[in-house]
């Protein structure tokens, strides 16, 4: 079955960097879009960057843009988001999710995902 487990998350000072990773299995990567999301205590779950099917597209948050990179590793299944010059506020739960039934066009910050992983946590502070 589709699972989707993420890693990564930990300690980390503003201005340093932190990468996670979404490691897929039960489906083919490339055929699915995946997004990573995030939820802060207290607030809701917000979209941070995606990565589209197909084509590739990719799309960011805008209070993370410049400073946060989504990529996809087909072969290894594993989508990654590099954070370089993380806030304070960038701290939360941070999930990465898949849904196939979108076409290869659209913002997929705006799909409803399908499949959840189980989240890692990230905390910024010095």
């Amino acid at each position: 079955q589709v699972q989707l487990v993420e890693s990564g998350g930990g300690l980390v000072q503003p201005g340093g960097s932190l990468r996670l990773s979404c490691a897929a299995s039960g489906f083919t990567l490339e055929y699915y879009h995946i997004g990573w999301f995030r939820q802060a205590p207290g607030k809701e779950r917000e979209g941070v960057s995606c990565i589209s099917r197909g084509r590739g597209s990719i799309y960011y948050a805008d209070s993370v843009k410049g400073r946060f990179t989504i990529s996809r590793d087909n072969a290894k299944k594993t989508v990654y988001l590099q954070m370089s010059s993380p806030k304070p506020e960038d701290t939360a739960v941070y999930y990465c999710a898949a849904v196939g039934r979108y076409s290869d066009y659209g913002d997929c910050l705006r799909f409803e995902y399908a499949y959840w992983g189980q989240g890692t946590q990230v905390i910024v502070s010095s």
